[in-house]
């Protein structure tokens, strides 16, 4: 394929990409999009509206959105390849990963994520009681230097929160397509897709910085640009999925 640099003989084996991929991903995911542009659009407003009502009730809700989340986007994934492949586009399409022998290790993925953001929030958090009885402890003392302590843990915190975020992130990224194209194990896929984004680290960042320019863009006419930008940025992920992993 275009861009590649190294090659395995292992169909799961990541390999690295020219860095200009991280530009061809989003051209190719909108040359995707166009495909079926109205059914796309529904898709992701379905899915919107699914999570706003799951986030209306009280922590089973949440709970609900944290687990599911992964299937819808393993339907996504099938979806994408459905048209890839030739296939007509269909609003059932977004429910495709419900059937058959997905469902399972896609909510198991749902719950590996869950477990790690409880980390990640239980980590700033102790970080962030630390920093606040740090700045306590020094107001009441009266020293400068311990309140600055207290609010130097405090962002310590936060930064670690970020990093660790990072890190899960790379481990989602295309652990959703492995799981629902491949029928890769969960927690053998989020090491895989960790280890692709180690392996394309400047595509990645690339594509990080499109997105960020490009969800400024689509929030400026009342956030109306997401009902694209959503879609073609899932579709990223199944068109980086497929360059990295040979299609």
């Amino acid at each position: 394929m275009d861009g590649a640099l190294t090659s395995s003989n292992n169909p799961n084996e990541p390999r690295g990409v020219d860095a200009g991929q991280g530009v061809k991903w989003w051209t190719d995911a909108w040359a995707l999009f166009v495909k079926s542009a109205a059914i796309w659009v529904v898709l992701g407003l379905i899915l919107f509206i699914i999570l706003v009502v799951l986030a209306f009730i009280p922590i089973i809700g949440q709970l609900a959105s944290a687990l599911l989340l992964p299937v819808f986007a393993g339907g996504w994934m099938m979806a994408a390849k459905k048209l890839d492949d030739g296939g007509t586009l269909e609003v059932g399409d977004l429910f495709a990963a419900f059937k058959g022998d997905k469902l399972t290790p896609l909510i198991v993925s749902g719950a590996l994520f869950v477990a790690m953001m409880v980390v990640i929030l239980l980590v700033m958090a102790l970080l962030g009681f630390g920093g606040a009885m740090g700045v306590m402890a020094g107001g009441m003392m009266n020293s400068g230097a311990g309140m600055m302590a207290g609010m130097g843990m405090g962002m310590i915190g936060v930064l670690v929160g970020l990093a660790l975020f990072v890190l899960v992130s790379m481990a989602l990224w295309v652990a959703m397509p492995l799981v629902a194209l491949r029928g890769v194990a969960p927690i053998d896929a989020m090491k895989i897709s960790f280890a692709a984004c180690m392996k394309n680290v400047v595509p990645f960042l690339l594509w990080g910085v499109i997105y960020f320019i490009a969800s400024i863009i689509a929030s400026i006419p009342l956030g109306l640009g997401w009902l694209v930008l959503w879609p073609v940025t899932m579709l990223t992920v199944y068109v980086s999925y497929k360059d990295v992993f040979g299609g």
